[in-house]
């Protein structure tokens, strides 16, 4: 894909995700500032990629809107992706801390308690579509997430060795419908299935906290996962990613079927993400 691109700006949440992102920029020669969240960001992000790669990382509180503007027009970011997960839910929480700079870093500023005071509902969705919106007013482009990793993208079909067993085909099916119509709500994007019942639905928690809950309601018996995207999944925000440390999730819940939306879910590392979902005797469906 050919991208004119002035300078890219990266918001940076958790997990591998913004460092590929990161890795096929600098391999592209495309200059990116990183806006790295401290409560959700790995610090290594800043060891790994330097200014002699191309690369400036500056670091932001999760509700710190403004700023994240003022370095992005100040860098002379045009255009711009979100890339790792942002638990949106610390910015309505209250943990008591002692720590100034903690309490001081959660607080959203006066740029992001305008934004979620027009939102008529401040789900996922609603809230970093806000962000998408503000980012185009004041000139900035929020592109497709994948768009510099297209080949990551599960492709439709058998993605493993193992075929589903007929139970895990009967819980994809029923499996898939319900969590559809959750997607459709957007309450979450994650289900957990165990003989045709649900046993845990994703919502402000997250896809790993929700298969836990489930593990240990069903007694750490066998489970199936739909994973699914939106009805009308808008690419450039909250796609759905699996990686490296899902497959450790998914071993320690006694995750044995795991299926998918193909095309509109990042598998990070895809290569040996497979190879291990094989050696668990996992079986991956894309469809």
């Amino acid at each position: 894909m050919s991208l004119q691109i002035n300078r890219l700006g990266l918001i940076a949440g958790n997990g591998r995700f913004p460092f590929l992102v990161l890795e096929e920029a600098v391999r592209r020669s495309i200059p990116v500032t990183v806006v790295a969240i401290k409560e959700e960001t790995s610090p290594d992000i800043e060891k790994v990629f330097t200014p002699e790669k191309g690369v400036a990382v500056h670091w932001v509180g999760v509700g710190h809107l403004g700023k994240l503007l003022r370095i992005f027009k100040k860098s002379g970011v045009d255009k711009a992706i979100m890339a790792g997960q942002v638990k949106h839910n610390r910015i309505f929480s209250r943990e008591e801390s002692f720590s100034v700079s903690r309490v001081a870093a959660t607080i959203p500023d006066l740029t992001m308690l305008r934004l979620l005071m027009s939102l008529p509902r401040k789900n996922t969705e609603a809230l970093i579509g806000g962000v998408a919106d503000i980012l185009a007013r004041n000139g900035i482009e929020l592109l497709d997430s994948t768009c510099l990793l297209q080949h990551l993208l599960a492709p439709s079909g058998l993605l493993t060795s193992r075929k589903p067993t007929e139970d895990e085909w009967r819980n994809i099916r029923y499996g898939r419908e319900v969590a559809r119509e959750i997607a459709r709500l957007d309450i979450g994007q994650t289900i957990v299935i165990k003989d045709q019942a649900v046993v845990a639905v994703e919502a402000m928690e997250g896809t790993d906290e929700t298969i836990r809950r489930a593990a240990c309601l069903a007694g750490y018996r066998p489970l199936t996962v739909i994973k699914v995207s939106r009805p009308k999944q808008d690419m450039r925000i909250d796609v759905p990613v699996l990686g490296k440390q899902s497959l450790e999730v998914f071993r320690a819940c006694h995750v044995s079927a795991l299926a998918l939306d193909a095309g509109k879910t990042l598998i990070l590392d895809r290569q040996e993400f497979m190879a291990e979902a094989d050696r668990m005797k996992m079986t991956i469906v894309a469809e």
